[in-house]
């Protein structure tokens, strides 16, 4: 049907939210921090200035994120949060874009509500939700429409969702709320734990990129400088902080999305687990990018592990194919739908 507006796939993560337009691709990838004036309530700034400002606000300046383990937590500043991306990412301001928003797979009814709720409210003309899990798929271009099992991990910052697909839909789906956040939570109580030192988690971020490792048996035991407030003191001062006490500080968070991934491979029918052993799994998300996940993976399942192509992106592209693919989408009962009209 044609359309004068665009349309619009909203990866809506609790780290980052990645814009993707019809045409264009991905257009914003901003994290999904919100900078307000206490005493207004004004919006000063959002995406990637509001990140800039975390840790580092005057008193009467709160910078916060409004997303909390893949749902809205603060509904009023994600729909503010949403109308500025909606808008930002817009060509054209006279007619409203159809949306499609990527959930977790374990969210509810109200959650759901939620966020089809705060995307009208923020400028969308029809709002679709798809499960995380299916848009990776989708994005990672796997041909889930198939009469054949393929199992995708989307590690996102807020939650892991876990699925086998088939026909178009979910077979068995697990999701975890352990995600980028987590990791980032286990350093920064490692810090002050063992070293008597408070991070940031802009610094427990940048930990996790430079020494961060779900297997460091394959990696140099590569040392990183990190500064931070000695609790002792309550001066700034600097420690080596190793690779292997990246790993044991992230340890319980790895061995969940581990966990969870082997138990909806026992869940998985034996036909389509066949398909899986053959095909592999695939890695989507931002947690796809922590060093060796893949390989402890695939110690532990003893199947084929792959890092999908942008595995950022995937969730974002995934939920633009789905807009393409409605009618295939809604042949499928794990496909949630809502629309609703501004």
């Amino acid at each position: 049907m044609f359309s004068f507006g665009e349309d619009i796939g909203i990866d809506l993560g609790t780290a980052s939210i990645l814009v993707y337009v019809k045409n264009k691709g991905i257009v914003l990838n901003e994290p999904s921090v919100v900078a307000l004036d206490t005493n207004t309530g004004r919006v000063i700034s959002v995406g990637s200035e509001a990140w800039a400002m975390l840790g580092r606000t005057p008193g009467n300046i709160r910078a916060i994120r409004p997303m909390k383990e893949g749902v809205i937590a603060d509904y009023e500043v994600t729909e503010k949060m949403l109308r500025y991306f909606i808008n930002k990412a817009m060509s054209r301001q006279f007619f409203k874009p159809r949306v499609m928003v990527g959930i977790p797979s374990g969210v509810t009814s109200v959650e759901e509500r939620a966020v089809r709720q705060a995307a009208i409210a923020a400028g969308a003309k029809q709002c679709f939700l798809i499960e995380e899990p299916l848009a990776a798929a989708l994005g990672a271009g796997l041909d889930i429409a198939a009469p054949a099992g393929s199992m995708v991990v989307d590690i996102g910052g807020g939650t892991t969702d876990i699925a086998v697909l088939s026909l178009g839909g979910i077979v068995i789906s697990k999701s975890v709320r352990v995600g980028g956040d987590k990791l980032d939570e286990s350093l920064v109580r490692y810090m002050r734990r063992y070293h008597n030192m408070m991070i940031g988690e802009r610094t427990a971020e940048e930990m996790k990129q430079e020494i961060g490792s779900a297997w460091p048996e394959e990696r140099e035991n590569k040392e990183v400088e990190i500064r931070g407030r000695d609790l002792v003191s309550g001066l700034p001062k600097n420690i080596i902080v190793t690779c292997d006490e990246a790993h044991e500080a992230m340890k319980e968070q790895i061995d969940t999305i581990v966990a969870a991934s082997k138990e909806v491979l026992e869940r998985t029918p034996p036909e389509l687990a066949a398909d899986i052993m053959d095909k592999g799994i695939v890695l989507t998300g931002g947690g796809a990018l922590l060093h060796g996940l893949d390989i402890r993976l695939m110690n532990e399942t003893q199947l084929p592990v792959h890092v999908a192509e942008n595995p950022v992106q995937c969730v974002a592209m995934g939920t633009a194919k789905a807009l393409v693919n409605l009618d295939l989408l809604e042949s499928a009962r794990s496909f949630k739908r809502s629309q609703g009209r501004g």
